[in-house]
C-alpha cells in the first residue's frame, strides 16, 4: 500500500501529472490534453478542452461493464417503513426516461433546473437527468419557505422545475407544492413547466398547463441519450448563505468534479465498486450531492438514501438497523447526529441488537467533531471514527485520515492531514504564515484542485471579494485553527467564532471540546456575548444526556470550573446555562450567531434553515437568566 506522505509528496512535485493520471479513471469523450488551465487567473478551469458526459460516469458504464445487475440506490424510509432497491440498469431507464421528458418540455443543454424534493429515490434520478441531457441542476433543501425558494429561482432562472408534492418528517407531512406555487408568484422569473411527484401522503393540487405528473411524462418518454458536454461546463449550482442576505450559488463543473470524486471513494473512503456507503445527510446539502448522488455512483459503489432521523424513526437504533440491513461498509454523517443517538442510548444498548460486521468505518463531517462523541462512537461500535474537514465551496475533502491509502495516528480533536490538491496554510491578519500550534485563519494557496468551485453563478465579483480578497493568493476558508509539527490540522470555529476576551484571541471551539469532556453533556455551543471591560466573554448552553436527574446548577458549577481548569483564567468562563436543545439548521449545524445575536440583543433575521423556530425562545429565556437577551 502507499504511503500517504508519497501521494501528497507526487501531488507536490507535479500536479499536472497527479491529476492526469487520476483523470484515467474517468470515461471521457474527447480526454483531455492537459489538467489545469490557468490562462485567466483566479478563474482557474480543470480540464477544459475535455468533453464527457457525468450521468455516463456515474450510471451508463456501469451497466456496460456488466453491472447493470447491481444495486445502484438504495432507498429505505424509516418513516413510511419501506424499502427499495434500483440496480443500475433500472437507474439507466428511469433516468433516461426522466430526461427525455425534460428534453420534451423544451429543457436543453445548458438550461438550469430546480429540483426541490424529500429524500426519496426521485431525486437522485432528477440530478442525474440533468445531468445526463446536459442541464444545469440546482437542488434546493426540501421545505425552504417560498421567499428563499423565490430568491433562488431569480438566481438561476430555470426552465423547468422538479419537485414532490410532499416531504415527510416524525410525525408530520410538509407540503411542498404550496411551497413552490408561492414560490413562483413571487419571483420574477417564471419557469415554463414543473414535473411533480406525487406522494401517497399528501397528492398536490397541479397548475394546468404548467405543472406536469411525474406519472404520466416519465414512462412513457422516449430515453434521453447523454450528451456531451464541456470538462468546463457547469454541472450544477448548489447555493449557500452569503452575508449580505442573498445566496451564494456555488458553481460545479462536470470534468473536475468527475475526476476528484472519483480519487476520494477510494483514496479518502476505501470504498471499491460494489461497497455500499451511506451518507446520512440530504440531497439539499452538498453531502447529499457529493456522497449521496455523484461519488458512490462514479465509483460503482451502492448508495443509500435514507428517509429518516437518527432518532424517533422509531428509535436510536435505526442507523445500526439501516447499515446491518444494506450490509453498509462506511456511513458518513453529522456529530449532530452521533451525538443525537448517544443523548438517547449512551449505553449503546441500540447498536448490540444488530449484526454490524459488515461495518468498517464512521465518517464525521459537516461541524466539529468534539473528542467526547468520537470517544463513545469508537469505543461503541469498535470502527476507526474519521472527522474530515471540507465545505460547500470545495465539495470534498480539504483535510481528513486517508483510509484507503494509509490510516494515519490522527490524534482525537484533528480533522487530519490535508488531502492533494489542497496547500493549507494557517495565516494571521496580516496575511503572513503563525508558527505551529499558533490559532490563526485557515487559508489554501491557489489554484483550488479539481471539484473545488471556479466561481460564483454570475458573479465573479462576489466570488472575488468572499474569498480571494482577505489573502491574495489564497481561498479564505472562514475556519480557524492550527497545525502541529506533523501538519495534522485542528479546526477550532469558524472566524467569526474565535472572540476576543480582554486582548486574548480565544476559540470557542476549544471551550466547546472541554464541557463535552464532562460525564453529563451531550451536546454543547459556547458563544461569545458583549461585555464593556473585556469587550467578548464567553458563554455556555449545555444539553445533558438522557437520565441525568442532578441538580442543572450543580452540573454548571462543574463545568465552569473545568474550563477554568483546562484553559485557564484567560478565558473568563463563568456563564452557562442547561438548556434541553439548541437551536440547528436542519442539515446539523448550531446557530452560534443567531444565538449571540439574541444575548447581545443585536439585530437578526430568522434563518431560513432553522429546524424549529420555537427553540429560540427557550434560548432567549435561558440567556435572560443570566443577564441577557434583554
Amino acid at each position: 500500500m502507499a504511503r500517504y506522505e508519497t501521494v501528497y509528496g507526487n501531488w507536490q512535485d507535479d500536479p499536472e501529472g497527479f491529476w492526469m493520471e487520476a483523470a484515467q479513471g474517468i470515461d471521457w469523450i474527447t480526454p483531455p490534453s492537459r489538467a489545469l488551465d490557468d490562462s485567466t487567473p483566479p478563474f482557474y478551469r480543470w480540464f477544459a478542452d475535455a468533453t464527457c458526459n457525468t450521468c455516463w460516469n456515474a450510471v451508463d458504464r456501469h451497466v456496460e461493464n456488466g453491472r447493470g445487475d447491481q444495486a445502484a440506490i438504495i432507498h429505505d424510509s424509516a418513516i413510511t417503513d419501506t424499502k427499495r432497491t434500483l440496480t443500475f440498469a433500472e437507474l439507466r431507464g428511469e433516468t433516461a426516461r426522466l430526461g427525455g421528458a425534460l428534453q420534451a418540455l423544451g429543457v436543453g443543454k445548458g438550461d438550469r433546473v430546480l429540483i426541490y424534493m424529500p429524500m426519496v429515490a426521485e431525486a437522485v434520478v432528477a440530478m442525474l437527468a440533468c445531468a445526463r441531457i446536459g442541464a444545469v441542476h440546482s437542488v434546493v433543501f426540501g421545505g425552504f419557505a417560498s421567499r428563499e425558494l423565490a430568491v433562488r429561482i431569480d438566481d438561476c432562472a430555470p426552465k423547468a422545475v422538479i419537485a414532490a408534492s410532499c416531504g415527510l418528517e416524525p410525525g408530520r407531512t410538509i407540503a411542498y407544492k404550496p411551497l413552490l406555487d408561492g414560490a413562483i408568484d413571487l419571483a420574477e422569473h417564471k419557469p415554463e413547466s414543473c414535473i411533480i411527484l406525487q406522494r401517497e401522503q399528501e397528492r398536490a393540487d397541479m397548475v394546468a398547463g404548467r405543472d406536469h405528473d411525474w406519472a404520466d411524462v416519465v414512462p412513457g418518454a422516449a430515453e434521453a441519450e447523454c450528451v456531451e458536454v464541456g470538462g468546463a461546463d457547469p454541472l450544477y449550482i448548489l447555493y449557500t448563505s452569503g452575508t449580505t442576505g442573498k445566496p451564494k450559488g456555488v458553481v460545479r463543473a462536470n470534468g473536475g468534479h468527475l475526476v476528484a470524486l472519483n480519487w476520494s471513494m477510494k483514496n479518502i473512503y476505501n470504498c471499491d465498486a460494489g461497497d455500499v456507503f451511506w451518507a446520512a445527510s440530504d440531497v439539499g446539502w452538498v453531502v447529499g450531492h457529493s456522497y449521496i448522488c455523484y461519488a458512490p455512483l462514479i465509483a460503482g459503489c451502492t448508495t443509500v438514501v435514507f428517509e429518516g432521523k437518527p432518532v424517533g424513526t422509531p428509535d436510536a437504533g435505526t442507523f445500526w438497523r439501516v447499515i446491518s440491513d444494506h450490509d453498509v461498509k462506511a456511513l458518513f454523517t453529522a456529530p449532530t447526529a452521533i451525538r443525537a443517538i448517544r443523548q438517547v442510548d449512551s449505553a449503546g444498548e441500540f447498536i448490540a441488537k444488530y449484526d454490524l460486521s459488515c461495518f468498517q468505518t464512521l465518517f464525521l463531517a459537516g461541524e466539529r467533531a468534539d473528542p467526547a462523541t468520537i470517544d463513545w462512537a469508537a469505543e461503541k461500535l469498535g470502527v476507526p471514527v474519521i472527522d474530515h474537514w471540507w465545505q460547500t465551496e470545495t465539495g470534498w475533502t480539504i483535510a481528513g485520515n486517508p483510509s484507503g491509502i494509509e490510516l494515519l495516528d490522527i490524534p482525537v480533536g484533528s480533522a487530519g492531514v490535508a488531502m492533494p490538491g489542497y496547500d493549507v496554510r494557517i495565516l494571521d491578519e496580516g496575511g503572513n504564515e503563525v508558527p505551529d500550534g499558533t490559532l490563526g485563519a485557515i487559508a489554501v494557496k491557489l489554484p483550488l484542485p479539481p471539484a473545488s468551485l471556479p466561481t460564483l453563478w454570475n458573479a465573479d465579483e462576489r466570488y472575488k471579494s468572499s474569498y480571494l480578497a482577505a489573502f491574495p493568493g489564497y481561498y479564505e476558508t472562514g475556519d480557524a485553527g492550527m497545525k502541529d509539527e506533523t501538519g495534522r490540522l485542528f479546526i477550532m470555529a469558524r472566524t467569526d467564532d474565535v472572540i476576543n476576551v480582554a486582548a486574548h484571541r480565544l476559540s470557542t471551539g476549544e471551550m466547546e471540546e472541554v464541557l463535552a469532556g464532562h460525564k453529563d453533556v451531550a451536546e454543547c455551543a459556547v458563544i461569545g456575548v458583549a461585555d464593556e471591560l473585556k469587550g467578548q466573554l464567553p458563554l455556555g448552553l449545555v444539553c445533558l444526556n438522557g437520565g441525568v436527574n442532578r441538580p442543572h446548577d450543580e452540573i454548571a458549577t462543574e463545568c465552569i470550573k473545568r474550563v477554568r481548569d483546562e484553559i485557564g483564567p484567560v478565558a473568563a468562563f463563568k456563564l452557562l446555562a442547561v438548556v434541553k436543545r439548541l437551536p440547528k439548521t436542519r442539515s446539523g449545524k448550531t446557530l452560534r450567531a443567531t444565538m449571540a445575536s439574541i444575548a447581545d440583543g443585536t439585530p437578526w433575521n430568522m434563518p431560513a434553515t432553522i429546524d424549529d423556530p420555537a427553540i429560540l425562545d427557550e434560548i432567549a429565556e435561558a440567556l435572560r437568566g443570566l443577564g441577557y437577551a434583554k
